[in-house]
């Protein structure tokens, strides 16, 4: 409520700056009204987006995973693609970001990729973005210039703060120590500082090699684990309250989310919302990722937020 009023004080003092300007009509100031009028509109959008996050870790920073799924060296290629996608996206936004790790193909692109998002409500934000993403295009590593699909998942779960209580017995994990692989910066592959974490009872892995030592890889993959299994737990949950829920599916065909396609024309669409945009090449730089986070809060599609 209090960010409600403010926001309606902030509109009632453009309102009587305007009527005042009406009489002096000094263009400067109009400039000026108009120029704060745009600013609140988009607080106004931005609030209007937050008010549904009413999940216990939607104001959580997050972590998005990427894998590659089939398509060959076109479909690593599409990781790296859409890793650069989100990152293009943290900097024209100026939200802080850190890599903990990148697994690279031999050839071209990534196997897989896992980042962390640094900023209020980025869980909240980007938790639609898991789901298998489908790229269609003339593949640059084939020489016959033939049409290649190829398929990324992308998954989202929000980083576990104090407030967020997750019980990991020690007894259940395995925890393996190697030595980092790829290029990372000079401790990359000079001492054994890579941290691998199995939860034996489910099977979820988490893994870290991009900090500088073993302890603080251990620790980043510790909050990676702790994550995946609250994501788990809330899964079970919504199951149990809609037996039809949605869920990410096979990392192939016929279960994509979203659909990236440069050839033989260009259209980037979201299966859920039916968004769509033609300027793949602005999406993909990360320009356009805030209208598909938009469409899920419009009022056309909130009943696909209640089913998820």
């Amino acid at each position: 409520m209090n960010k409600y009023n403010g926001i309606i004080n902030k509109l009632n003092e453009e309102k009587s700056l305007y009527e005042l300007n009406k009489i002096e009509k000094d263009e400067s100031l109009f400039k000026d009204i108009y120029n704060d009028l745009i600013n609140l509109q988009n607080e106004v959008d931005n609030f209007r987006i937050e008010k549904y996050f009413s999940g216990e870790a939607d104001g959580n920073d997050c972590f998005i995973e990427i894998n590659t799924g089939v398509g060959g060296v076109d479909a690593c290629d599409f990781s790296e693609m859409l890793l650069k996608m989100y990152m293009k996206w943290c900097e024209k936004k100026r939200i802080k970001y850190e890599i903990i790790s990148i697994d690279r193909d031999e050839v071209a692109g990534i196997k897989s990729a896992i980042i962390k998002i640094m900023i209020k409500n980025a869980y909240g934000l980007l938790k639609n973005e898991k789901g298998i993403h489908r790229l269609v295009r003339i593949s640059p590593f084939n020489a016959g210039g033939k049409r290649q699909t190829s398929f990324t998942s992308v998954d989202v779960y929000p980083v576990i703060d104090d407030k967020i209580n997750i019980e990991i017995n020690e007894k259940d994990l395995k925890i393996d120590v190697c030595r980092a692989s790829g290029a990372g910066g000079q401790h990359v592959n000079k001492t054994d500082s890579a941290v691998r974490i199995l939860h034996i009872p489910t099977g979820v892995v988490a893994e870290c090699q991009e900090q500088r030592s073993q302890h603080q890889n251990k620790e980043t993959a510790m909050k990676m684990l702790r994550s995946k299994l609250y994501e788990i737990e809330l899964k079970k949950q919504e199951a149990e309250k809609n037996k039809n829920s949605l869920s990410k599916g096979d990392n192939g065909w016929g279960s994509q989310v979203r659909n990236y396609v440069l050839h033989p024309y260009k259209l980037v669409k979201d299966l859920r919302t039916g968004y769509e945009t033609s300027n793949a090449t602005a999406m993909l730089n990360g320009e356009l990722l805030d209208d598909f986070i938009k469409s899920f809060y419009s009022s056309s599609n909130l009943d696909i937020l209640h089913r998820k």
